[in-house]
């Protein structure tokens, strides 16, 4: 097996950017030697017509072009902060819910933590009917996302009905 492939290997399996020292250490190979075939590789990335491609900034690893993005964001889980999450469930629950309310309860950072749900569809927005605020209401993909085959309206009800259980 070639030093080039196992390089490879370990820069698709690995989650983070690793050093060339890392990968030296992990293949049980000379750091210079690693250092060279991973130019090697690279080289061989970047003249091919594909959609990989090794960053190394911080570190070497294997990832998608940002051509492609589009397509790995269809098929990947989207990745949430605790922070974003919560203001999810407020809308979640809440839902349909004005964007203000969501500000009153969250604080100001609620306005980013929106945006960043609305850029991955996971909620909707639409102007109330004084066009003063928005309402906010989840998504299909949101659904799909949390495995939800339910309607969210009546888990929400529910929920205020029972109240949620303390740990």
């Amino acid at each position: 097996m070639s030093l080039k492939a196992r390089i490879e290997t370990v820069l698709f399996v690995t989650a983070k950017a690793l050093s060339a020292n890392e990968i030296a250490e992990i293949l049980e190979e000379e750091p210079d030697n690693v250092e060279e075939a991973l130019l090697d590789l690279i080289n061989d990335y970047s003249f091919r017509e594909g959609a990989l491609e090794i960053d190394d900034e911080d570190g070497y690893i294997l990832q998608v072009k940002e051509d492609y993005i589009d397509i790995v964001e269809k098929l990947v889980p989207v990745e949430l902060t605790q922070a974003v999450m919560k203001t999810l469930s407020v809308i979640a629950l809440k839902e349909p819910v004005r964007q203000s309310y969501v500000k009153e309860l969250r604080g100001a950072g609620a306005y980013e933590h929106i945006q960043e749900l609305l850029q991955k569809g996971l909620i909707s927005r639409k102007r109330d009917k004084n066009g003063r605020s928005f309402n906010l209401r989840t998504t299909q993909k949101f659904k799909e996302y949390f495995k939800l085959k339910g309607d969210t309206e009546l888990l929400s009800k529910l929920i205020d009905k029972e109240g949620v259980p303390e740990d």
